[in-house]
């Protein structure tokens, strides 16, 4: 059975990436994969700083999620886009999980063999898409096999009812899409 993170880029309560990543875990668990939905709430981490590392080591926010990844064959990232790039948040996810914590550790162990889908929402014309590109950049250059189907919803505002679910048929069929591509792949590198 396929170990799948659900990682979202955004702490707002309300976000659509957060109910994206909600739909996302429902697809994932249907298709029979076994799925941790991260609340970013439960992570709170200060901005990543080399100094306060090599003071204070990881911290246990940091080496919570870290542990998530490592225990996961694959990982969606569910990213809204911030001035045509990827969230703060998400950023400050990917650089603290990629440190390690002892010399002999890998270097990046927690993101190496992992294979990653991409979603995003946006109230905007491209859904989020700008800050994805950056995202694949990133994911591929840190030793993760991102898969080419992504999904990124535009003019979100609308797409969602009273109690957050996607109302958008042809959206579901798309993150259905991705989801099924992640496993696939993930399922396939053992």
């Amino acid at each position: 059975m396929i170990k799948l993170l659900i990682l979202p880029g955004s702490a707002r309560r309300d976000s659509f990436n957060r109910k994206l990543a909600g739909l996302a875990a429902q697809i994932a668990t249907e298709a029979g994969a076994d799925v941790d939905l991260i609340d970013p709430a439960d992570y709170e981490l200060p901005l990543f700083n080399q100094d306060l590392e090599a003071a204070e080591g990881l911290p246990a926010a940091a080496k919570k999620l870290k542990a998530k990844f490592l225990a996961a064959n694959a990982i969606v990232f569910v990213s809204p886009e911030y001035n045509s790039s990827i969230t703060p948040l998400m950023k400050n996810f990917i650089d603290w999980v990629s440190r390690s914590e002892t010399d002999d550790e890998p270097s990046l162990a927690a993101y190496r063999g992992k294979v990653a889908g991409l979603l995003s929402a946006s109230p905007g014309a491209l859904g989020g898409l700008r800050g994805l590109v950056h995202l694949r950049s990133i994911l591929g250059n840190i030793g993760v096999l991102v898969v080419p189907k992504q999904f990124a919803l535009s003019s979100a505002y609308d797409k969602f009812d009273d109690s957050g679910k996607l109302t958008d048929e042809s959206a579901v069929k798309s993150v259905r899409g991705v989801i099924q591509e992640v496993i696939s792949v993930a399922t396939k590198m053992g």
